[in-house]
């Protein structure tokens, strides 16, 4: 009797071992799991990448579009300001029509009470080539002396900087004290920049008040 126990304990034991699962992975699970990850990585990274260019290019897009915002803003105040008087031989306003590549580069130099230097000031606009790309610069200087300044860099990579004054019921893109001998009414001030491959025109009107009637 004991023998036949024995015997049926130890067949019992081999049935239970073999109905026990294996443990651990195979090689090929684990290299199907790594495939997968890596997979889901890539996407990830990708996905980042892209969302980060995009959220740079936004954000050099929107600075230079508020540096054109502020540039005309100052601009405008600028001509506001702008003094032209006859019997004064350091007062002037200048418009000339040029153009770099095809594109508008207009020079503009004019007297003006500007809030950077006690007294009058002699103000300059004017564009200059660097590298294929159209930079705005300016000055601020004495009208009385010789002194030289260097021109400060406003916008870079510019499609075109344009100012135009009214006369005679049209804009037109040229205008000299010299022969004139008045101030013009009204000065249209338009920067052309590209955002996104995109051009963007921005514009401004002036209307000089000193020596002016209110």
């Amino acid at each position: 009797m004991s023998l036949f126990l024995n015997k049926s304990n130890k067949r019992g034991q081999g049935r239970i071992s073999e109905d026990q699962p294996n443990a651990g992975f195979t090689l090929i699970e684990v290299l199907i799991a790594v495939a997968i990850l890596s997979i889901i990585l890539t996407a990830v990274y990708s996905t980042f990448f892209l969302s980060y260019r995009a959220i740079e290019g936004m954000d050099e897009s929107l600075m230079k579009l508020q540096e054109s915002r502020k540039a005309i803003d100052i601009l405008r105040r600028e001509l506001d300001s702008a003094f032209y008087r006859g019997s004064e031989e350091y007062s002037f306003f200048k418009i000339q029509d040029r153009d770099i590549y095809g594109k508008q580069a207009t020079q503009l130099a004019f007297t003006s009470f500007s809030p950077l230097r006690p007294g009058l000031s002699r103000i300059s606009y004017y564009i200059e080539d660097k590298d294929g790309k159209l930079n705005l610069f300016k000055k601020v200087e004495s009208p009385y002396g010789k002194e030289e300044t260097e021109g400060v860099d406003i916008i870079e990579d510019l499609e075109a900087f344009t100012v135009e004054t009214m006369y005679n019921g049209k804009w037109v893109k040229t205008w000299d004290t010299d022969i004139i001998k008045s101030m013009p009414d009204e000065i249209r001030i338009s920067l052309s920049i590209k955002i996104k491959g995109n051009k963007m025109t921005l514009f401004d009107i002036s209307r000089p008040r000193i020596e002016k009637t209110i």
